[in-house]
């Protein structure tokens, strides 16, 4: 029955439909030559013709240097990623190998492989503890990180296989399209993807922009409007929908701020004042301190809502980020002219091949067919998984389930058992953290605050008597190992303090218990007072709860089920929605970078230039004519790039109050868009024409640039924000 269960499946192509069948036989094959290659006193650098003898090879050579024998279902998740997809290996099962593998697998192709990660703490590690494997089977291998230097990177780059936080190789890909000589270029052809946590990468990251931003310039703070905002009140004066996403004035707060103001808001002549307003309440109404963002420092850190810790190098638009600095009474950070960009997804997309592994692909395996094309592997686990997963405890209050959760957690302390306190956000975190030592517990806390310490304090969260409070997913990437006696007292204990927006987050929190066949358990604990709930079900009526105060009526785990599937059917369609507008510009950035590279690397601008305008190139020194005219071309270029980006920024902004007229606000972006493209080849050729006649061009560059991720705005744009309340405007007049 197994077996037609899974040919059915399949043929639906449903999620972790790969038939592993086929890797099996390899791997048993493998498994025949183990003896002869183990006796071979030097290993063989293997080809990829025979994988059966690349997999013993392989498995004997991690043997030899790391003292890691890879059992049968790392080499299968190894043989998933070969084969061009994304490998779901539970939490424990030996990721980072069967990775390292199949990295050398590709190399030994002749490919260069990046093996891409989340953060640079992962990089690093991974490549220093796989390199005497790497060597044993004859490829180089490389790591980059924030802290790299430019021949730091050329190095990296110039190995087989290179490691590498998303951020660091997209903004080098930025610097890379920037480049002005051939002989500066680091970077490899892309040619393999292989990415590690491949769900956070390919899905939570998938939508934020890569900036490189030139020509800094203080940024603009509004602590007028900041200091405004703080006297509206919520109901009266604005309102926030259902979802926590939009904020919007009420009649009454618009006509209290224009009497305040003493000005017209909804001037389309000038609507900067309406817009400062919006970007000062979105950040007084919208987004909490501790919660979606820390200030350490004087400054404004961001933290990522997929893994609870600090954002690093992260910042909302320039307008938004002014407003919540403006908030937080800090100085302006420093903004500047975007010289380019990329999205996660579309830095991805550049690779011929992509190949991924997590511990919770099927979940997104719709995202991975849709945006990427790529199928799930299931790997099975080495040893039955025997962690016990508890219902939900679901409670009316908030308070409610506070009181009860640390009731839970006193308890199972007092038994000696260690427990791991995964909470939804930093606030969250260091109140459970008060709530536990006023009964004189001392947790150790791990959120966005302290995420530097993350891989050491993780590593510890199974010793006996241990307390760990830590937000969401800080420290995936490190083991949890149980210490002395856990096992006898029922392994690590997991707790969630709410559900998540996707189920996803929750099973990888589950996972940091019970790897590799360990006792270990988990439970989630949940007030239909949560945002999740308050959010995406708020017209739902909750059930009662029992005498005990306990919620056990069956529509109440329906309610937290229903609601979670409404918050990741939002994120899917937001996700939708950005690469629809994202695609074109990347691929209209293909075609100039296309363009651009023929300049670069060959002759074509000297001969455009000297068709158009054959005295002024007879003019020129023999010797430097042709780096003239290169020069003057890829500035005109990179310029009229720039503006084209700041021309789509303001035409996406303002797109949506084409709903208005009933018109389609992405149709109408895609036929501008386009427009303005065909104008934009043009004007590079009127441009370098121009330049090129003058004696003196001005051709100087940003003095200086940075790089940095874009937070894209989870709520709209500021047009999104107050279509609302435009449309009513309208109505009433």
């Amino acid at each position: 029955m197994a077996s037609i269960s899974g040919f059915v499946r399949n043929l639906l192509d449903r999620p972790g439909g790969v038939s592993l069948n086929p890797y099996k036989k390899i791997v048993d094959a493998a498994g025949d030559r183990a003896v002869a290659v183990g006796e071979l006193a030097e290993l063989p650098e293997p080809t990829m013709d025979d994988l059966a003898e690349f997999c013993a090879i392989a498995r004997e050579a991690a043997d030899r240097t790391l003292g890691l024998r890879p059992y049968d279902v790392q080499l299968l998740g190894t043989l998933a990623l070969l084969h061009g997809h994304v490998a779901e290996m539970a939490t424990g099962e030996g990721k980072t190998l069967s990775g390292a593998m199949a990295a050398a697998g590709y190399a030994l192709q002749g490919k260069h492989v990046d093996v891409i990660s989340v953060n640079d703490y992962l990089a690093q590690r991974d490549a220093e503890w796989m390199a005497p494997f790497y060597e044993a089977l004859g490829v180089t291998v490389g790591w980059i990180g924030q802290n790299s230097t430019p021949d730091e990177r050329r190095e990296a780059y110039s190995r087989d296989v290179t490691y590498g936080p998303v951020s660091e190789i997209g903004f080098d890909v930025l610097r890379e399209r920037l480049r002005t000589d051939a002989g500066e270029l680091i970077m490899p052809k892309p040619e393999v993807a292989l990415i590690d946590e491949a769900d956070s990468v390919l899905v939570d990251e998938a939508r934020v922009p890569l900036v490189m931003a030139g020509a800094a310039d203080p940024g603009d703070a509004v602590p007028e409007m900041a200091a405004l905002v703080r006297t509206l009140v919520r109901g009266y004066h604005y309102e926030i929908d259902e979802q926590a996403r939009n904020v919007y004035l009420t009649p009454k707060g618009a006509d209290s701020v224009e009497a305040i103001l003493d000005l017209e808001l909804y001037d389309e002549n000038e609507p900067g004042p309406l817009i400062e307003l919006n970007l000062a309440l979105h950040a007084h109404a919208l987004l909490t301190r501790d919660v979606d963002y820390i200030v350490r420092d004087g400054k404004v850190h961001l933290i990522n809502p997929s893994r609870g810790r600090v954002a690093l190098l992260q910042r909302w638009p320039d307008g938004l980020q002014a407003a919540v600095e403006a908030k937080e009474a800090l100085a302006p950070s420093e903004k500047g002219e975007i010289l380019d960009s990329i999205t996660v997804q579309g830095l991805i997309k550049r690779y011929p091949q992509v190949c991924g592994m997590t511990g919770t692909a099927v979940a997104v395996s719709e995202q991975l067919g849709e945006f990427y094309d790529l199928k799930v592997a299931v790997i099975p686990s080495n040893r039955p998984n025997i962690r016990v997963d508890e219902s939900d405890r679901l409670y009316p209050t908030g308070p409610d389930k506070d009181a009860a959760l640390v009731e839970e957690i006193q308890e199972v302390h007092a038994t000696g058992r260690p427990i791991l306190i995964g909470t939804l956000d930093v606030a969250e975190s260091e109140n459970l953290a008060k709530l536990l030592q006023r009964r004189g517990l001392e947790p150790v806390v791990l959120n966005a605050k302290n995420d530097a310490e993350e891989a050491g304090i993780i590593a510890k969260a199974g010793e006996r008597d241990a307390i760990t409070v830590s937000t969401q997913m800080a420290g995936r990437g490190t083991d949890i190992r149980l210490g002395d006696g856990v096992a006898e007292l029922g392994g690590l204990y997991v707790i969630g303090s709410g559900r998540h927006a996707s189920s996803r987050l929750d099973d990888q929190l589950r996972g940091r218990a019970g790897r590799q066949g360990d006792p270990g358990g988990s439970v989630f604990f949940v007030s239909m007072q949560d945002d999740l709930i308050t959010q995406f079900v708020s017209d739902e009526r909750p059930p009662a709860a029992d005498p005990d105060g306990v919620v056990r009526h069956r529509r109440g785990a329906y309610l937290v089920g229903h609601a979670q599937r409404v918050a990741e059917g939002v994120n899917l369609e937001i996700h939708r929605n950005t690469w629809r507008y994202t695609r074109l510009l990347e691929r209209q950035r293909e075609l100039v970078l296309e363009w651009r590279d023929k300049v670069l690397h060959g002759d074509s601008a000297a001969v455009a230039l000297a068709e158009a305008d054959a005295d002024r190139w007879a003019d020129l020194p023999e010797e430097t004519r042709d780096e003239t005219a290169r020069q003057i071309v890829l500035f005109q270029i990179d310029r009229c790039w720039t503006e084209h980006l700041a021309f789509l920024t303001d035409l996406r902004e303002g797109i949506h109050l084409r709903a208005l007229g009933r018109m389609s606000p992405i149709d109408e972006f895609h036929r501008e868009a386009v427009a303005e493209y065909k104008n934009l080849l043009g004007e590079i050729e009127r441009r370098s024409l121009g330049a090129f006649e003058t004696p003196d061009p001005d051709l100087r560059r940003p003095t200086a640039t940075w790089t940095y991720l874009v937070q894209d705005n989870p709520f709209g744009t500021e047009w999104d924000r107050i279509l609302r309340r435009v449309t009513s405007a309208v109505r009433r007049g």
